[in-house]
Protein backbone atom coordinates (compact mmCIF):
# COMPACT_ATOMS: atom_id res chain seq x y z
CA UNK A 1 0.00 0.00 0.00
CA UNK A 2 1.30 3.54 -0.73
CA UNK A 3 0.38 6.35 2.01
CA UNK A 4 1.36 9.82 1.18
CA UNK A 5 2.87 11.95 4.20
CA UNK A 6 0.97 14.92 3.35
CA UNK A 7 -2.11 15.13 4.54
CA UNK A 8 -4.50 17.49 7.23
CA UNK A 9 -7.07 16.85 9.28
CA UNK A 10 -9.23 19.10 11.89
CA UNK A 11 -11.91 18.23 14.66
CA UNK A 12 -13.81 20.45 16.86
CA UNK A 13 -15.98 19.09 19.93
CA UNK A 14 -17.44 20.79 22.77
CA UNK A 15 -17.25 18.88 26.46
CA UNK A 16 -18.83 20.64 29.65
CA UNK A 17 -18.84 24.01 27.76
CA UNK A 18 -15.44 23.80 26.90
CA UNK A 19 -14.79 23.82 23.16
CA UNK A 20 -11.75 21.69 21.69
CA UNK A 21 -10.39 22.14 18.54
CA UNK A 22 -7.23 19.62 17.11
CA UNK A 23 -5.66 20.70 13.70
CA UNK A 24 -3.29 17.65 12.62
CA UNK A 25 -0.76 18.66 9.69
CA UNK A 26 1.74 15.94 8.35
CA UNK A 27 4.55 16.42 5.98
CA UNK A 28 7.52 14.53 4.41
CA UNK A 29 10.10 13.29 6.84
CA UNK A 30 12.68 10.29 6.75
CA UNK A 31 11.56 8.97 9.92
CA UNK A 32 8.39 9.68 12.50
CA UNK A 33 8.55 13.36 13.85
CA UNK A 34 5.60 14.04 16.08
CA UNK A 35 5.20 17.62 17.28
CA UNK A 36 2.66 18.68 19.50
CA UNK A 37 1.79 22.07 20.11
CA UNK A 38 -0.36 22.23 23.76
CA UNK A 39 -1.42 24.87 25.60
CA UNK A 40 0.20 24.96 29.17
CA UNK A 41 -2.85 23.67 31.00
CA UNK A 42 -2.75 20.01 28.46
CA UNK A 43 1.10 19.45 28.79
CA UNK A 44 0.57 16.27 30.80
CA UNK A 45 -1.34 14.49 28.08
CA UNK A 46 1.70 14.87 25.49
CA UNK A 47 2.90 11.63 25.83
CA UNK A 48 -0.40 10.07 25.38
CA UNK A 49 -0.91 12.54 22.62
CA UNK A 50 2.32 11.15 20.64
CA UNK A 51 0.91 7.31 21.37
CA UNK A 52 -1.74 8.01 19.43
CA UNK A 53 -0.44 9.83 16.53
CA UNK A 54 1.94 6.52 16.28
CA UNK A 55 -1.01 4.33 16.11
CA UNK A 56 -1.95 5.56 12.73
CA UNK A 57 1.58 6.73 11.52
CA UNK A 58 5.52 5.60 10.69
CA UNK A 59 6.97 8.50 9.42
CA UNK A 60 6.74 11.87 7.89
CA UNK A 61 6.35 14.91 10.26
CA UNK A 62 3.28 15.34 12.16
CA UNK A 63 2.30 18.36 14.12
CA UNK A 64 -1.12 18.35 16.43
CA UNK A 65 -2.28 21.89 17.13
CA UNK A 66 -4.53 21.84 19.81
CA UNK A 67 -6.60 24.95 20.68
CA UNK A 68 -9.34 25.09 24.02
CA UNK A 69 -11.61 27.84 24.39
CA UNK A 70 -9.82 30.36 26.69
CA UNK A 71 -9.62 29.64 30.79
CA UNK A 72 -11.29 26.23 29.29
CA UNK A 73 -9.90 24.58 32.28
CA UNK A 74 -10.42 27.74 35.15
CA UNK A 75 -13.83 27.58 37.13
CA UNK A 76 -14.45 31.24 38.46
CA UNK A 77 -16.15 31.67 41.46
CA UNK A 78 -17.85 35.53 42.98
CA UNK A 79 -16.90 35.98 46.31
CA UNK A 80 -17.62 38.27 48.93
CA UNK A 81 -16.03 40.38 51.12
CA UNK A 82 -18.45 40.12 53.98
CA UNK A 83 -16.19 41.85 56.73
CA UNK A 84 -15.61 44.89 54.58
CA UNK A 85 -19.27 44.59 53.08
CA UNK A 86 -20.18 44.93 57.30
CA UNK A 87 -18.04 47.95 57.70
CA UNK A 88 -19.54 49.52 54.26
CA UNK A 89 -23.11 49.15 55.51
CA UNK A 90 -22.35 50.25 59.19
CA UNK A 91 -20.41 53.31 57.89
CA UNK A 92 -23.76 53.77 55.48
CA UNK A 93 -26.20 53.41 58.26
CA UNK A 94 -23.90 55.85 60.80
CA UNK A 95 -24.44 58.45 57.81
CA UNK A 96 -27.66 58.16 57.64
CA UNK A 97 -28.35 58.65 61.22
CA UNK A 98 -25.82 61.64 61.23
CA UNK A 99 -27.86 63.79 58.64
CA UNK A 100 -30.91 62.05 59.78
CA UNK A 101 -32.12 60.70 56.12
CA UNK A 102 -34.39 58.45 55.32
CA UNK A 103 -34.97 55.01 53.35
CA UNK A 104 -33.66 52.13 52.90
CA UNK A 105 -30.27 51.62 52.06
CA UNK A 106 -30.16 50.74 48.37
CA UNK A 107 -28.27 47.81 47.28
CA UNK A 108 -27.03 48.97 44.13
CA UNK A 109 -24.90 51.26 46.33
CA UNK A 110 -23.00 48.21 47.80
CA UNK A 111 -23.22 46.61 44.20
CA UNK A 112 -21.29 49.38 42.13
CA UNK A 113 -17.87 49.16 44.86
CA UNK A 114 -15.93 46.30 43.41
CA UNK A 115 -13.53 46.04 46.39
CA UNK A 116 -16.24 44.17 48.24
CA UNK A 117 -16.16 41.45 45.49
CA UNK A 118 -13.74 39.06 44.71
CA UNK A 119 -13.38 36.63 41.77
CA UNK A 120 -11.77 33.08 42.89
CA UNK A 121 -10.06 31.03 40.01
CA UNK A 122 -9.91 27.41 40.57
CA UNK A 123 -8.92 24.66 37.95
CA UNK A 124 -11.73 22.10 36.74
CA UNK A 125 -11.59 18.51 37.07
CA UNK A 126 -9.95 17.28 34.01
CA UNK A 127 -11.05 13.68 34.04
CA UNK A 128 -14.21 13.91 31.21
CA UNK A 129 -12.41 16.96 29.35
CA UNK A 130 -9.18 14.63 28.50
CA UNK A 131 -11.01 12.25 27.13
CA UNK A 132 -12.44 14.11 25.19
CA UNK A 133 -9.24 15.33 24.66
CA UNK A 134 -7.78 12.56 22.90
CA UNK A 135 -11.14 11.17 21.14
CA UNK A 136 -10.83 15.05 18.94
CA UNK A 137 -6.78 13.69 18.13
CA UNK A 138 -7.91 10.59 17.20
CA UNK A 139 -10.71 11.91 14.86
CA UNK A 140 -8.16 14.08 13.35
CA UNK A 141 -5.72 11.55 12.75
CA UNK A 142 -8.50 9.41 11.12
CA UNK A 143 -8.81 12.90 8.83
CA UNK A 144 -5.13 12.90 8.08
CA UNK A 145 -5.06 9.07 7.21
CA UNK A 146 -8.32 9.29 4.64
CA UNK A 147 -6.28 12.44 3.07
CA UNK A 148 -2.58 10.37 2.81
CA UNK A 149 -4.33 7.18 1.50
CA UNK A 150 -6.35 9.31 -1.34
CA UNK A 151 -3.37 11.34 -2.25
CA UNK A 152 -1.18 7.79 -2.13
CA UNK A 153 -3.60 5.87 -4.86
CA UNK A 154 -2.74 8.75 -6.83
CA UNK A 155 0.91 8.37 -6.40
CA UNK A 156 0.70 4.76 -6.84
CA UNK A 157 -1.06 4.80 -9.97
CA UNK A 158 1.38 7.51 -11.85
CA UNK A 159 4.53 5.74 -10.16
CA UNK A 160 3.32 2.04 -11.99
CA UNK A 161 2.22 4.23 -15.13
CA UNK A 162 6.06 5.61 -15.04
CA UNK A 163 7.69 1.77 -13.97
CA UNK A 164 5.49 0.37 -17.04
CA UNK A 165 7.15 3.23 -19.19
CA UNK A 166 10.53 1.80 -18.12
CA UNK A 167 9.81 -1.77 -18.11
CA UNK A 168 9.29 -1.26 -22.07
CA UNK A 169 12.02 0.81 -22.50
CA UNK A 170 14.60 -1.76 -20.69
CA UNK A 171 13.15 -4.51 -23.09
CA UNK A 172 13.82 -2.23 -26.06
CA UNK A 173 17.05 -2.44 -24.85
CA UNK A 174 17.15 -6.65 -24.18
CA UNK A 175 16.27 -6.28 -28.05
CA UNK A 176 18.79 -3.55 -29.03
CA UNK A 177 21.41 -5.41 -27.44
CA UNK A 178 21.32 -8.48 -30.16
CA UNK A 179 21.77 -5.73 -32.65
CA UNK A 180 24.03 -3.89 -31.11
CA UNK A 181 26.92 -6.60 -30.23
CA UNK A 182 26.42 -7.96 -34.44
CA UNK A 183 27.31 -4.91 -35.46
CA UNK A 184 30.23 -4.34 -32.76
CA UNK A 185 31.52 -7.70 -33.94
CA UNK A 186 31.42 -6.43 -38.09
CA UNK A 187 32.59 -3.42 -37.12
CA UNK A 188 35.49 -4.78 -35.35
CA UNK A 189 36.12 -7.66 -38.13
CA UNK A 190 36.70 -4.83 -40.86
CA UNK A 191 38.76 -3.04 -38.80
CA UNK A 192 41.08 -5.91 -38.05
CA UNK A 193 41.12 -7.46 -41.80
CA UNK A 194 42.42 -4.06 -42.78
CA UNK A 195 45.53 -3.82 -40.90
CA UNK A 196 46.56 -7.09 -41.71
CA UNK A 197 48.14 -9.06 -44.82
CA UNK A 198 46.08 -11.75 -46.82
CA UNK A 199 48.34 -14.29 -46.25
CA UNK A 200 48.48 -13.76 -42.43
CA UNK A 201 44.68 -13.93 -41.99
CA UNK A 202 42.66 -16.48 -40.31
CA UNK A 203 38.75 -15.49 -40.87
CA UNK A 204 37.76 -18.28 -37.91
CA UNK A 205 40.20 -16.75 -35.35
CA UNK A 206 39.26 -13.03 -36.14
CA UNK A 207 35.72 -13.30 -35.76
CA UNK A 208 36.47 -15.41 -32.64
CA UNK A 209 38.13 -12.99 -30.87
CA UNK A 210 36.03 -9.74 -32.56
CA UNK A 211 33.00 -11.42 -31.15
CA UNK A 212 35.27 -11.80 -27.67
CA UNK A 213 35.96 -8.40 -27.71
CA UNK A 214 32.43 -7.24 -28.62
CA UNK A 215 30.68 -9.16 -25.35
CA UNK A 216 33.00 -7.32 -22.66
CA UNK A 217 30.01 -4.43 -24.25
CA UNK A 218 27.24 -7.17 -23.34
CA UNK A 219 24.13 -5.74 -21.31
CA UNK A 220 21.83 -8.34 -21.18
CA UNK A 221 23.08 -8.92 -17.13
CA UNK A 222 22.20 -5.30 -16.39
CA UNK A 223 19.02 -5.77 -18.57
CA UNK A 224 18.06 -8.60 -16.69
CA UNK A 225 18.19 -7.27 -13.52
CA UNK A 226 16.83 -3.95 -14.29
CA UNK A 227 13.66 -6.36 -15.40
CA UNK A 228 13.76 -7.83 -12.29
CA UNK A 229 13.63 -4.97 -10.07
CA UNK A 230 10.27 -3.47 -11.92
CA UNK A 231 8.58 -6.74 -10.60
CA UNK A 232 10.00 -6.12 -7.13
CA UNK A 233 8.92 -2.69 -7.06
CA UNK A 234 5.55 -3.62 -8.79
CA UNK A 235 5.39 -6.27 -5.80
CA UNK A 236 6.57 -3.97 -2.94
CA UNK A 237 3.83 -1.04 -3.90
CA UNK A 238 1.08 -3.58 -3.20
CA UNK A 239 2.36 -4.65 -0.04
CA UNK A 240 -0.27 -4.04 3.69
CA UNK A 241 2.98 -1.55 5.18
CA UNK A 242 4.41 0.96 4.77
CA UNK A 243 6.83 0.60 1.30
CA UNK A 244 8.62 4.13 0.68
CA UNK A 245 12.15 3.06 1.82
CA UNK A 246 11.51 0.00 0.15
CA UNK A 247 10.84 1.32 -3.04
CA UNK A 248 13.30 4.19 -2.98
CA UNK A 249 15.93 0.94 -2.51
CA UNK A 250 15.09 -0.07 -5.32
CA UNK A 251 14.81 2.74 -7.65
CA UNK A 252 18.58 3.23 -6.62
CA UNK A 253 19.24 -0.51 -7.80
CA UNK A 254 17.68 0.03 -11.40
CA UNK A 255 19.09 3.59 -11.22
CA UNK A 256 22.86 1.86 -11.16
CA UNK A 257 22.10 -0.60 -13.33
CA UNK A 258 20.95 1.62 -15.66
CA UNK A 259 24.15 3.79 -15.20
CA UNK A 260 26.23 0.63 -15.94
CA UNK A 261 24.30 0.34 -19.47
CA UNK A 262 24.85 3.47 -20.44
CA UNK A 263 28.81 2.93 -19.55
CA UNK A 264 29.08 -0.21 -21.75
CA UNK A 265 27.20 0.44 -24.58
CA UNK A 266 28.49 2.91 -27.73
CA UNK A 267 25.48 2.97 -29.15
CA UNK A 268 23.63 6.08 -29.82
CA UNK A 269 20.16 4.69 -29.53
CA UNK A 270 20.92 2.93 -26.28
CA UNK A 271 22.45 6.18 -25.56
CA UNK A 272 19.42 8.32 -26.08
CA UNK A 273 16.99 5.48 -24.46
CA UNK A 274 19.48 5.63 -21.37
CA UNK A 275 18.67 8.85 -20.92
CA UNK A 276 14.46 8.32 -21.29
CA UNK A 277 15.12 5.68 -18.77
CA UNK A 278 16.95 7.89 -16.08
CA UNK A 279 14.45 10.78 -16.61
CA UNK A 280 11.36 8.20 -15.79
CA UNK A 281 13.37 6.53 -12.87
CA UNK A 282 14.59 10.13 -11.35
CA UNK A 283 10.50 11.30 -11.41
CA UNK A 284 9.43 7.83 -9.63
CA UNK A 285 11.96 8.45 -7.13
CA UNK A 286 10.60 12.34 -6.36
CA UNK A 287 7.31 10.54 -5.98
CA UNK A 288 8.68 8.30 -3.17
CA UNK A 289 10.01 10.81 -1.13
CA UNK A 290 7.20 11.26 -0.33
CA UNK A 291 5.76 8.26 0.50
CA UNK A 292 5.46 6.92 4.14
Amino acid sequence: MVWSMTGYGREVCTKDRTGITVEIRSVNHRFLDISPKLPQTILFLEEEIKKVVKDYFSRGRVEVHIHLDDDALIKRNLTVDWELMDQYIDHLREIKAKYHLSGDIPLELAASHSDLFRIVENEKEQGGLSEAIIETVERACRLVYKMRDNEGSQLAEDMLSRIENIKKLAKWLGERRDIVIMEYRDRIINRIQDYLDEEVKDNARITQEAALIAEKGDITEEVTRLLSHVDQFRQTILQQEAVGRKLDFILQEMLRETNTIGSKSNDVQISERIVDLKSEIEKVKEQTQNIE
